[in-house]
């Protein structure tokens, strides 16, 4: 196993912004405190949190924190300066004080610059963010500092140039979207080699997509091995790429994670035949149209009129992968009982702004609403 700062790092780390909830929308923390003991027993230390993440930073504190020695796992949270998530330069700073106090982690073993692309980046340089992480970490309330990034190639090259001192970079990196020109995941993984950059992997599964892909893909994957859940062959994807030093899964479920376990404990990487399965699943993908979106959920924080946008997206994909259009309006259906509709959309775009993977979301709701409604 490669070492990355000093230390075999177990492959799959548990990111923990998609967390099991009940359905009034609270966090099941007796669920989370089991997930993290099945964690740290089968030998994984990797945690992933964020600023943004809405009650995910304090879920960490009730069954991580308190319930483990600090040095026996890492910790990475993120900060994040877009307009979205903060009105200036004091907000941006506060973030870290704040998620110390949501934690009670003492420091941070990884802390990250959040989801940068071209249209942020200038708030990261105006408020001073890149000096005060540095500084952060003189004090010691970090270790290592990198950020995640949402763009080309060519920006994510020019960043490792103007700060050679990034230690990590966090990608979204998944078989779907290795080729796709728009996320360029092969792209901005080959600069992270160039540059000898550690690379986290977020979005695996492309926000559970590939847990449950097309039915031709799935045919594929089963032919091949019947008894491997489509979520392994994503996952191992990303794994099995040399300069990844963990691959990040957001599991929401006890089952999810002992799938996960099952395979990514005693890691194997992907052997000549399976890689050529995985193009063929690649070739598949790249012919479905549909919206990219991973459900992140970015979008929702600040929509006016409590649009889930997400799940309306998800509803879209039902029939735009799967054609299964009664289905679709189903989905939307329940999506939209307790928020807004596709139609109620006042076209704001504080969402676009908002979005890491550039969807130009109020066409979508445009065609949700004539598709999908009445």
């Amino acid at each position: 196993m490669k070492q990355f700062f000093g230390t075999e790092m177990p492959k799959l780390g548990f990111g923990m912004m998609r967390l099991p909830r009940f359905e009034d929308k609270t966090f099941d923390v007796e669920q989370v405190k089991t997930m993290v003991d099945r964690f740290l027993a089968a030998g994984l230390k990797y945690f992933d949190t964020a600023f943004v993440y809405q009650g995910s930073e304090e879920v960490v504190r009730q069954a991580l924190v308190e319930r483990y020695p600090r040095d026996s796992y890492f910790l990475t949270t993120k900060l994040n300066a877009g307009t979205w998530a903060a009105a200036n330069e004091e907000e941006a700073k506060k973030q870290l004080e704040t998620s110390l106090e949501r934690t009670g982690a003492g420091y941070f073993d990884f802390y990250l610059l959040h989801a940068l692309s071209k249209e942020n980046i200038g708030n990261y340089d105006k408020y001073g963010i890149w000096d005060f992480v540095k500084e952060a970490k003189e004090k010691g309330l970090i270790k290592h500092y990198g950020f995640s990034f949402h763009d080309s190639p060519e920006v994510l090259d020019q960043l490792l140039n103007d700060h050679p001192d990034v230690e990590l970079v966090q990608l979204q990196i998944n078989y779907a979207d290795w080729n796709d020109l728009d996320v360029q995941s092969r792209g901005c993984y080959e600069v992270c080699v160039k540059h000898n950059k550690p690379v986290v992997v977020m979005e695996p599964v492309k926000g559970g997509t590939l847990a449950v892909p097309p039915q031709q893909v799935q045919d594929l994957f089963k032919s091949e091995n019947p008894d491997a859940s489509f979520a392994s062959w994503a996952i191992r994807f990303a794994a099995s790429l040399d300069q990844v030093m963990v691959v990040l899964s957001g599991m929401s479920a006890i089952g999810q994670m002992e799938d996960n376990i099952s395979y990514m404990s005693d890691f194997r990487p992907l052997d000549e035949k399976e890689q050529a399965v995985i193009a063929k699943a690649q070739d598949i993908l790249a012919s479905i149209p549909q919206i990219k979106c991973t459900a992140c959920h970015y979008c929702t924080n600040g929509c006016p009129m409590s649009i889930d946008i997400p799940s309306i997206f998800k509803a879209m994909n039902r029939n735009l992968i799967f054609g299964q259009l009664d289905d679709a309006k189903r989905r939307y259906a329940n999506a939209t009982k307790e928020g807004g509709k596709a139609s109620d959309c006042i076209h704001c775009l504080q969402c676009e702004d908002a979005c890491p993977q550039h969807i130009e979301i109020t066409s979508w709701l445009e065609r949700a609403a004539a598709e999908l409604e009445g």
